[in-house]
């Protein structure tokens, strides 16, 4: 009996050891991401053109994923589907962060009004919020009014008489003007444009009479002249444009804000979420980016991985509602 026992204790000791080295293995093999994440080139997908608020920022990320990690970091742009084909490519990647993407409010729109390849909230692991960008309220100089209240009160008096332009049926600006419509009862035109910049020549000239646009597109022509600012659509004034008024003046609780998130496929690592959230944040609160999101209109926010979902509900159920009550057509 003795002896036998002294003929297996090594044996189990061997066996022991093969089953710890055969564990470690396992655990090398399933959490690489997590002990050496990045290892290797990160892609942030933009479904947008290049140029734009979202395509900036998202070389502002890239650049300093690259700097603070010794990876390359690229900008890919695949536009099409007013954001769809660009968010269906993250949805679709793997789940190790090495694909990322940067999408902005149309991300939020488009469940309302278009049949998705993708769950907007189950199919997204969403890493932060970026950056906040207010619209601006422009009219032309042919334009007779001159503030928020003499525009609400002209479209009231003259119903769909008044024109709006937009980048696109769906669009930022498109919404934020609908939303505008619901909440001052006021009944104008919708005109779309292909792109923000293809409306700007009619606006100037007087062919339709108002826009919502981002501060990036817009302050070129405000600060020529060419166009007059009646309002920001967030609740704060811009930096940018400090003497226009917010429109909640006027017309309480209106907000309308474009905005990024940073997000990669369902199912990321938790560690590797972490680990982008803090790097990301950490990136958010650098000097020289600070300022650059300022000449673009935006205000950065840095918020955690549970505030950034919770922020994309919240914006999904706004604009789900204000689809609705625009009585958008649906293509679903």
């Amino acid at each position: 009996m003795h002896a036998a026992s002294g003929r297996t204790a090594p044996a189990l000791r061997l066996r022991g050891a093969a089953v710890l080295a055969a564990l470690c293995a396992a655990g090398a093999w399933l959490a690489p991401a997590t002990a050496a994440y990045p290892e290797r080139p990160i892609r942030i997908i933009v479904p947008f053109p290049p140029g734009g608020a979202s395509d900036v920022t998202a070389r502002m990320f890239a650049e300093k994923f690259s700097q603070g990690w010794g990876v390359n970091a690229v900008v890919d742009n695949r536009t099409g589907a007013t954001g769809i084909i660009g968010t269906d490519l993250v949805a679709k990647a793997a789940p190790d962060g090495y694909t990322l993407g940067l999408v902005a409010l149309s991300f939020a729109i488009n469940p309302a009004i278009h049949k998705l390849p993708y769950n907007s909230e189950r199919d997204f692991t969403f890493v932060t919020i970026t950056a906040s960008n207010p619209l601006i309220l422009v009219t032309g100089n042919q334009f007779q009014v001159k503030s928020v209240k003499e525009l609400i009160d002209l479209a009231k008096a003259k119903p769909d008489s008044l024109t709006f332009a937009s980048s696109g049926t769906g669009s930022s600006p498109h919404m934020t003007a609908e939303l505008f419509k619901l909440m001052t009862g006021t009944k104008m035109t919708h005109v779309p444009y292909k792109g923000s910049t293809a409306a700007h020549p009619d606006l100037i000239a007087g062919r339709v009479n108002l826009m919502f646009d981002t501060v990036i597109a817009t302050l070129p022509h405000i600060k020529a002249n060419r166009l007059r600012p009646l309002g920001v659509t967030s609740k704060a004034r811009s930096a940018e444009l400090p003497d226009v008024p917010p429109i909640a003046d006027t017309v309480p609780g209106y907000e309308s804000t474009s905005w990024g998130v940073l997000m990669g496929p369902a199912k990321i690592p938790a560690a590797v979420v972490d680990r982008l959230n803090k790097e990301s944040v950490r990136i958010l609160a650098m000097a020289d980016i600070r300022e650059r999101l300022a000449r673009l209109g935006s205000v950065p926010v840095g918020n955690n991985p549970d505030e950034a979902r919770k922020f994309i509900r919240a914006e999904l159920e706004k604009w789900t509602k204000t689809v609705k009550a625009a009585g958008i057509t649906s293509d679903k």
